[in-house]
């Protein structure tokens, strides 16, 4: 969530006619995230959230607010995108594709507790049952076909090091891709700045324009990965364990699942020291925007594949 597309009051007031939103009070841009332009956007009838969407295509981007909507009307506590008077979610602003969703109250949590992991691991398993009556799919843009791309854009940059974890691991991968494991939507963005808490309850699952359909249990670890975590990247057991009993028990985890286990949490460290390290070294220029440190998830990964620990003992 950073602003590289600069919308003025006025620019934003016209586009707001096509809604029954009012008056534009107050138009203000978030900084947080890497990928969109977004917005805090406030009318006579409440506060929303504007995205310009700045990679996705007009094409693509129903799935994502399709879902939403989806996801909302069965219960998950989820952004509702704002239809404009003819019925339309998708519009344009500033010759980018652009949405208005409804701001759900809460904030994001720095520090989270086992009993706000454990509302993390209901709260996901729930979303992933709820999406397996969402009839339109997406196959996931940020897979093994991207990593192996972004690797090759990256490899000038890294140290030897670097370059041999990375290596390594692409190979560990390869022979994963073929896991027969339950698959559906999955947010595949879980990180703590993208969910919502109003005191130990979550009220909001946000950013879901990284959503698409693959591993559900991949969809996990990389949940685990950011949620339960000391700062050195090593593993908080309370936290592991308070997000995955409570996961457990709304969508029971099969065998093959906590087998797969080692390498799906290896999986989801890769896809992001990837992004992180893509996002270093070839930035996109912006007015507010905020990268982050692809260093967190080396030493992640470096971790991950230190353990081969399965995860059916933890139940």
């Amino acid at each position: 969530m950073s602003v590289y597309t600069t919308v003025t009051p006025e620019q934003l007031q016209a586009w707001l006619r096509h809604f029954p939103l009012g008056e534009l009070i107050e138009l203000k841009g978030i900084a947080s995230g890497i990928t969109n332009t977004n917005y805090f956007v406030t009318t006579d009838t409440g506060r929303y959230v504007l995205t310009l969407f700045e990679k996705n295509s007009a094409e693509e981007l129903p799935y994502f607010l399709d879902l939403m909507a989806h996801l909302a009307d069965h219960g998950i506590p989820c952004p509702h995108p704002i239809a404009t008077e003819d019925g339309r979610y998708l519009g344009e602003l500033n010759g980018k594709p652009a949405a208005l969703v409804s701001c759900l109250r809460g904030s994001s949590l720095d520090n989270p507790a086992p009993v706000h992991c454990a509302e993390m691991g209901r709260v996901l398993a729930e979303m992933h049952l709820a999406g397996r009556s969402f009839a339109q799919t997406m196959s996931n843009p940020r897979g093994p076909h991207w990593w192996n791309t972004t690797a090759a854009t990256i490899m000038p940059f890294l140290d030897d090091a670097q370059r041999r974890l990375l290596e390594q691991e692409l190979a560990f991968q390869a022979r994963f891709r073929d896991l027969d494991l339950p698959r559906g939507v999955i947010h595949a963005d879980m990180f703590r700045d993208n969910v919502l808490f109003d005191g130990d309850r979550l009220t909001g699952l946000i950013d879901f324009y990284y959503a698409c359909n693959d591993v559900l249990a991949y969809d996990l670890a990389i949940t685990v990965n950011d949620w339960c975590v000391h700062a050195d990247g090593s593993l908080d057991e309370d936290r592991l364990q308070a997000m995955l009993r409570a996961y457990h028990q709304v969508r029971p985890l099969n065998d093959a699942e906590c087998q797969a286990w080692p390498a799906l949490m290896r999986a989801a460290a890769l896809r992001f020291w990837l992004s992180r390290l893509y996002d270093k070294h070839h930035p996109q220029p912006g007015e507010l925007t905020h990268a982050k440190d692809p260093e967190h998830f080396r030493r992640i990964l470096s971790l991950r594949a230190a353990t081969t620990e399965c995860i059916s003992h933890r139940f």
